[in-house]
This record gives C-alpha cells, structure tokens and sequence, in this order.
C-alpha cells in the first residue's frame, strides 16, 4: 500500500441521519450503530474555546466559568461541517462548537 492511502476497508464513520427527539439528538452512523445523546450532555461538552478553554503557551489551560440557563440545553438546529463535524445551534445564542464526529462517538460510548 502506498503512503498516506488509507486501506480501503476502513470505513469513515459519519452519520447517516440526524433528528432531535425529544431533549435527546440521535445519530443513525453509517456503520449500523446509533447513538443518543442527551442535549444538556452534549452542551456541557462543549469543545469550543469559549466554555473548554484553550492552551496558553506553556501547554496550561484556565477553564472558564460558563453559566446556563434553560435555553443553553434547547437545540434550535445544526449545521454539518465539511465531512468531518456537526456544530450545533443552542437556543441561548451559543454556536461556536465543533463536535468531530469521533468525538460523538466517544460522548455517545461515555453516556
């Protein structure tokens, strides 16, 4: 195999389907899995800068003190990032995360 080719086997796990049900967003993955994650779960996992932090030079992250309040767990919609992301919309304005679809699958397996 030439370097850099990734074997053609392996499947790049994306999702098929997205929906809101109830206060959970489901995942129907390409693999046959599905996932459920509860919205205040996936909010309070924000990867962004804003509500995770970011490194300084020195590797040292400050986590910021983040406040919700009911609409912070309320999705108002998403958008699909080229074929690697979902960023989800919050009713309280926040939308600056970027959930990797690998990371929701690790959420998903934690939860």
């Amino acid at each position: 195999m030439a370097i850099g080719v990734a074997p053609t086997d392996q499947m790049r796990i994306e999702p098929k389907q997205l929906q809101l049900i109830g206060n959970e967003l489901a995942i129907a993955w390409n693999d046959g899995a599905e996932s459920f994650l509860p919205l205040e779960l996936l909010r309070r996992a924000c990867p962004c800068a804003s509500c995770g932090g970011e490194p300084d030079v020195l590797g040292q992250v400050a986590r910021p003190h983040v406040s919700y309040t009911p609409a912070s767990f309320e999705l108002r919609g998403w958008n699909l990032v080229g074929g690697y992301a979902v960023q989800p919309q919050w009713e309280d304005g926040h939308g600056t995360g970027i959930y990797a679809y690998q990371y929701l699958r690790r959420l998903a397996a934690a939860s």
